[in-house]
């Protein structure tokens, strides 16, 4: 569980990273890694986009199992 753990944490920091730059910068990283432009969407980009909403759902539903896990509470 805990490599799990580790996913879902990287999945929503790119995220959170790729919100932040569309937010700042008008850029799209996960529309450039794939080769698009900026809104545009592929099969890889939405299997992307739904993995991050997947891990931030798992994250809150999860939390208090994740912490004491990795023993934070």
């Amino acid at each position: 569980m805990r490599t799990l753990d580790i996913l879902v944490a990287v999945l929503l920091v790119i995220g959170g990273l790729n919100w932040g730059l569309i937010a700042f910068a008008n850029f799209d990283l996960v529309a450039f890694i794939f080769g698009m432009g900026f809104g545009e969407t592929s099969s890889f980009s939405k299997l992307i986009y739904g993995l991050v909403g997947v891990s931030a759902i798992y994250q809150a539903v999860f939390l208090k199992d994740i912490q004491s896990r990795w023993g934070v509470c």
